[in-house]
């Protein structure tokens, strides 16, 4: 975590240039001490067999195994056509299940002398489907025989063998050698928790469980330095969040208490339903933060259709009853207009403020986005900036300049992971004071991800759905194995549209190629890339192929987010108003879009989607009183990870539960980073769904710590730890969060 000196040392002047270069462009490693932290990501024991059976697809893997059969086969080819071409099948074993090994061309004679029956060794590459069975194409090996068994395996760590996460252009063998070299320095790490935290949990200090994670002489040596390399890393981030929540509390804000008979008032006496228990105390829990005089920062999670944006409104009417101004950003002009839409709708005379007809308690609730009108926008900018507007509803045309409030007392922020830091962090400045802030997101995290990436936020969860919200049925359709499951597909999206309901089908893709994913297949490419390779399906393609072919005679349109804001607009409400029967879309209907009628869903490659993408998306059926279907199309093997994927989303409807297997199989992510992508993680031992009592333990120790001493001057490691831990960027990134 701390990187004093002798571990910031340039990995080039440490390994040599050509080494270092492999580390740093392939692994994002450029000191001692980033590869003293690149860990081990499991171990083989001497004499024990890897689980073959458990190989992951497309991922490069180490493997010890035994070579049970080797053959050589000739065969003719266009660079030789007298039948001299050659290709090597090695067949390993482990006990648990048999993978093949190829090897082509000039490249099989090595191995043939090598590998024969019998032989052990480690095997390194990347996991491919061919012919329907898992296989390494040219693996690196290196032999484990004789006198060198104990000899490669020694240098490693007696016993156990670390295996490290590597990359084609460096097996896991090559890192653990460097590791070798570089492992002398860790004596001059600093710890960075306080001896009082670190005697009392009985953690061992940060040297010691460096060389234990890199060197064990035992399974014991690998659990101490986990727990304490786990422990670093939950209690530098809780530090940086906790110094955040500190700093938060010290800003000054304008308290906002509704009036008994305003226009919040008004509006619950005017609703035809009764609010859920869950709406009533998230409600509650916004109100009392609304009345303090430092900022709220509140996190609203919501299942898809739990009411989030009911009780959004009551928070903005709240802050507008109280003279502010409130505004809701939402990441897409669709969306933007799909959330004016039914706030007015909601609202009625109570949001015709200033107009005949209007309540006498109403305000004016004002869209404004970037495709709007010169006329148009005009009059909404000047509504705000007199303080006649008090509900502004719009995309980051909100952020630009021009845009100025009387006095923005709230700002929601929809669908949070969308939405650059940046951009609320502008709008945030727009206020006299800090506005209070109210993230909205339908994607469910689990607590100890809340308490990660949202640690400087509290968290409110609705997980009830308001009644009159229909089951959905999701299945998975494998197009390539059984084509006949696709054809019924479109039978049954026929099926829903006969019974008088509508249907959604999704794609990867728009099709007008305008800096597309996908291009054309390379030549050559074998055949288990050939699902990776092609193209995924577009919007356009398709929309011909099915009303052309198995959707004849219904009433097709099509929707993206590269269509003018005006004709989107236009599908949408035909779409809403049941003038078109199937809408085939890109994910542009993933978030918010309400069409009560549309019951059956069909996603195209649904593959190349994220699980929690998938079950918003799925969210969009079943809104009415009829049962959703989704049926979730691919064409990847059975036995692939992706195949697996889409069965869980398949079996649950619980957004919590995927978004724990979402996790599970993305890790975490950089957790600070804003992409909370798969990419290189500033946490590499704590994985974020099995450490929670970690994550909460180390939770509270920060805030003590910072409470007692927020500049942490009395804890110079630490905060080395964190200036290593919050490069620039992931500072920034904190403090607009």
């Amino acid at each position: 975590m701390d990187l004093v000196p002798a571990l910031q040392e340039p990995l080039k002047n440490v390994l040599g240039p050509a080494t270092a270069k492999v580390m740093a462009e392939h692994l994002g490693l450029h000191t001692a001490g980033d590869l003293l932290h690149h860990y081990p990501r499991r171990y083989e024991e001497r004499g024990q067999l890897t689980r073959l059976a458990d190989l992951p697809m497309d991922e490069h893997v180490t493997v010890v195994a035994q070579v049970a059969d080797a053959r050589l086969h000739t065969f003719a080819s266009a660079k030789a056509p007298r039948g001299k071409g050659q290709r090597l099948e090695v067949t390993i074993t482990d006990g648990s299940g048999r993978l093949q090994l190829v090897f082509f061309g000039n490249g099989v004679h090595k191995p043939h002398k090598e590998l024969l029956p019998g032989t052990r060794a480690l095997f390194a590459g990347k996991v491919s489907v061919f012919n329907r069975k898992l296989q390494l194409a040219h693996p690196a090996y290196e032999l484990l025989r004789g006198d060198d068994v104990a000899e490669t395996v020694d240098s490693w760590a007696g016993a156990l063998i670390p295996i490290y996460p590597a990359t084609a252009k460096l097996e896991s063998w090559k890192i653990a050698k460097s590791v070798q070299t570089v492992l002398p320095r860790v004596q001059d790490a600093i710890d960075p928790l306080p001896d009082s935290l670190r005697e009392g949990r009985g953690l061992v200090s940060l040297p010691e469980a460096l060389l234990k994670v890199h060197r064990p002489h035992t399974k014991a040596d690998i659990a101490e330095a986990r727990s304490r390399l786990k422990w670093d890393e939950a209690f530098v981030l809780q530090v940086a969040l906790a110094r955040r929540r500190h700093a938060d509390a010290q800003l000054p804000a304008v308290p906002r208490v509704p009036t008994p008979d305003g226009l919040l008032a008004a509006f619950d006496g005017k609703l035809p339903f009764t609010l859920t228990d869950g709406q009533r105390t998230v409600s509650q829990e916004i109100f009392d933060d609304l009345a303090t005089d430092h900022p709220m920062h509140r996190l609203l999670q919501g299942e898809v259709g739990s009411g989030k944006t009911l009780v959004a409104l009551r928070a903005m009417l709240a802050v507008v009853d109280a003279g502010g101004q409130a505004a809701m950003l939402a990441p897409t002009e669709v969306l933007a207009q799909q959330h004016h839409r039914s706030i007015v709708e909601m609202m009625g005379e109570l949001a015709e403020g200033g107009m005949l007809g209007g309540a006498e308690q109403a305000t004016k609730v004002v869209l404004l986005t970037g495709s709007m009108g010169a006329a148009g926008r005009r009059q909404a900018l000047l509504d705000l900036v007199t303080g006649e507007a008090g509900i502004v509803i719009g995309t980051h045309a909100l952020i630009e300049d021009k845009v100025q409030f009387h006095d923005l007392g709230l700002v929601v922020v929809d669908e949070q992971h969308r939405f650059g830091v940046e951009q609320r962090d502008a709008l945030r400045g727009k206020g006299k004071q800090p506005p209070h802030l109210l993230v909205m997101t339908a994607t469910p995290i689990p607590r100890t991800v809340a308490m990660t990436v949202f640690g400087d936020l509290e968290t409110s969860v609705l997980d009830q759905l308001p009644a009159g919200r229909s089951p959905i049925a999701s299945h998975v359709v494998p197009a390539a194995d059984k084509p006949h499951f696709l054809a019924r597909a479109w039978e049954r999206v026929r099926e829903e549209v006969a019974g008088g309901h509508q249907a959604y089908v999704v794609c990867p893709r728009i099709g007008d190629d305008v800096d597309e994913p996908g291009g054309p297949k390379k030549a050559g490419s074998s055949p288990e890339d050939e699902v990776e390779k092609r193209p995924p399906l577009a919007v356009l393609d398709v929309a011909d192929q099915l009303a052309e072919g198995p959707l004849k005679g219904l009433r097709v349109e099509v929707l993206h987010g590269r269509m003018h804001p005006d004709d989107k607009d236009a599908v949408m409400r035909r779409f809403a108003a049941g003038e078109t029967d199937v809408l085939v879309a890109t994910t542009v209907i993933e978030v918010g879009v309400n069409v009560p009628n549309a019951t059956a869903m069909v996603i195209m490659d649904a593959d190349r989607f994220g699980v929690s993408q998938l079950h918003q998306l799925r969210g969009r059926v079943g809104r009415g009183s009829a049962p959703g279907l989704c049926l979730l199309v691919t064409e990847m093997p059975e036995a692939s990870a992706a195949r697996q994927r889409l069965n869980a989303v398949a079996s649950t409807l619980d957004g919590f539960e995927l978004s724990r297997i979402d996790l599970e199989q993305r890790r975490e992510g950089d957790v600070l980073g804003q992409a909370q992508s798969g990419a290189r993680t500033s946490l590499r031992m704590l994985a974020v769904i099995e450490d929670e009592e970690i994550i909460a333990e180390a939770r509270q120790e920060a805030a003590g710590v910072v409470a007692a001493d927020p500049d942490l001057e009395r804890l110079p490691g630490l905060r080395t730890a964190l200036e290593a831990l919050l490069d620039e960027e992931r500072e920034q990134y904190l403090d607009k969060g």
